[in-house]
């Protein structure tokens, strides 16, 4: 597996996102969690993804026990190789508070420190600077190794690593195909800074996964708008170029958009998964190899569909 360095963090190109773990939204069940998650977690270690990401809110808190179950269950090597990400919603960032908060996820992931914990969304009511001044002490103590945060803008991204007075090492935000935003605006910022961006999302819930149809979608992803056909039909074009590269070089449709968005140096992917075959699939996307004219028209081609009225993102 290709790994990425920045900020004195090293981690896997391809890493497993768990929001789907104990999420009733979407729709997997308690079975899931119970047999599936674990299984998703250890095949996942043998693939050499190191990078694995959770959040206090998912769930809540059932991503992380499991996560916490699994993990401690493995070699105590394996487990040194990996980074577990967690997240906290700001809701009142004072000292105290982030600090319960972080106890929790340590408690529930069973580890005596955050390996890198994460500002889940941008309080509108609370700056930056407040945010990273609760979360200082805990870095300060050794409970918290790194920060970043989630969802926020270059600017504030910023912001943040100014109040910190440290690195924000990291910035998880929507980037896709489906969301290419972040190719102009974060990514050239972590390049020349040693910062990592993390996108979610990086198969569009699905709507880079080859189902033009729509077939499959159900639970949450079903209530995304950017399943609507009116807007599945206003991407076509987007869709039918992913599916030509994909013919190429004998991949599925999600391997050609996990392979863009690792094309951008300084990014890592976290896809979920349904099935360890999925799985597989995703960590595979880390060897495909794209050339320059095949990402210049999906790098067009994901542009023009943003740009065009109505394409929800």
């Amino acid at each position: 597996m290709q790994q990425v360095e920045a900020a004195g963090m090293r981690v896997s190109r391809i890493g497993l996102g768990t929001w789907q773990f104990g999420s009733r939204e979407w729709g997997y069940g308690d079975d899931y969690l119970r047999e599936m998650a674990p299984a998703l977690l250890r095949r996942a270690v043998e693939l050499g993804i190191t990078l694995i990401d959770t959040a206090e809110a998912y769930g809540p808190g059932r991503s992380e026990q499991v996560i916490g179950e699994t993990l401690a269950s493995l070699a105590p090597e394996a487990r040194s190789r990996l980074i577990v990400a967690t997240k906290f919603m700001p809701i009142a960032p004072l000292e105290g508070i982030v600090a319960r908060q972080a106890a929790g996820s340590r408690r529930r992931l069973q580890v005596d420190a955050l390996d890198l914990y994460y500002a889940h969304w941008p309080n509108p009511f609370v700056s930056a600077r407040r945010v990273m001044q609760s979360l200082r002490p805990l870095v300060e103590s050794g409970l918290v190794r790194r920060v970043g945060v989630s969802n926020y803008s270059l600017e504030a991204w910023q912001a943040a690593e100014a109040a910190l007075g440290a690195p924000v090492v990291a910035n998880q935000v929507r980037f896709s195909l489906i969301a290419p935003g972040p190719a102009r605006t974060l990514v050239p910022w972590a390049v020349s800074h040693h910062r990592l961006v993390v996108a979610y999302s990086p198969v569009g819930q699905g709507m880079l996964a080859g189902d033009p149809a729509g077939a499959t979608v159900r639970g949450f992803r079903a209530l995304n708008p950017g399943h609507a056909a009116r807007v599945r039909a206003r991407i076509a074009p987007l869709i039918a170029v992913v599916g030509d590269v994909a013919r190429t070089h004998g991949a599925t449709p999600a391997q050609v958009a996990l392979a863009w968005v690792l094309h951008h140096p300084n990014t890592v992917a976290i896809p979920g998964a349904r099935t360890v075959a999925q799985l597989e699939e995703n960590a595979a996307a880390a060897d495909l190899a794209l050339d320059d004219a095949e990402l210049g028209r999906l790098t067009q081609a994901a542009f023009e569909a943003a740009d065009r009225p109505g394409t929800t993102s």
